[in-house]
């Protein structure tokens, strides 16, 4: 599946089926009409923060971008299905174009928890800018060293380690140093 054309196409069909204009999702969900008109597009990918926003503005789960099937029961994710499963980056920031999600729970119905294995690939841009959704997140550190910024506080996590937050509290998740890390993250978003 190639998720770079899923997201925007299901965006703009949810907008346009709510008779929300383009200028008015930027509004209410607090983006730039270049990024929303990016996204919709196929040009820009957003990472996590920004397709929250859009989903609270569009009334839907943030798992609604991400579906490609409707399983009620339970949805099992093989080993070997992980890196066959959706995967997006930001192009839209650069600090983010070295961070690959791979979802975990893509044809389960009506869940409420995003469960994805992000890998982070090495980079040397030491510029990010904090976030702020509705929510709650929990990470595992698999492989790597993580530095979470959280408030004004920074915390570095060790392979093994783990942190759970409200994601309401401006927060950066990146690898310590540049290094490459892999974490499994599980964010939930009430709708």
């Amino acid at each position: 599946m190639d998720t770079s054309k899923v997201v925007g196409e299901k965006i703009k069909a949810l907008r346009e089926s709510q008779s929300i204009t383009q200028e008015e999702l930027a509004k209410r969900s607090g983006l730039g009409i270049e990024q929303v008109i990016r996204i919709e597009s196929n040009e820009d990918l957003p990472s996590l923060a920004p397709l929250i926003k859009i989903a609270r503005v569009l009334g839907v789960r943030l798992g609604t971008f991400l579906d490609d099937q409707d399983e009620n029961g339970p949805v099992i994710c093989r080993k070997d299905e992980v890196q066959n499963s959706i995967s997006f980056s930001n192009n839209a920031i650069q600090s983010r174009r070295h961070m690959t999600y791979h979802s975990l729970s893509r044809s389960k119905a009506d869940r409420h928890m995003e469960p994805f294995i992000i890998d982070i690939e090495p980079t040397d841009s030491t510029d990010f800018v904090l976030s702020t959704h509705e929510g709650e997140e929990f990470i595992l550190v698999m492989q790597g060293v993580m530095e979470i910024c959280y408030g004004k506080h920074t915390y570095l996590l060790e392979e093994g380690d783990s942190i759970y937050y409200d994601s309401i509290v401006p927060h950066h998740v990146h690898a310590y140093k540049g290094e490459a890390a892999k974490i499994l993250a599980v964010i939930y978003t009430p709708v």
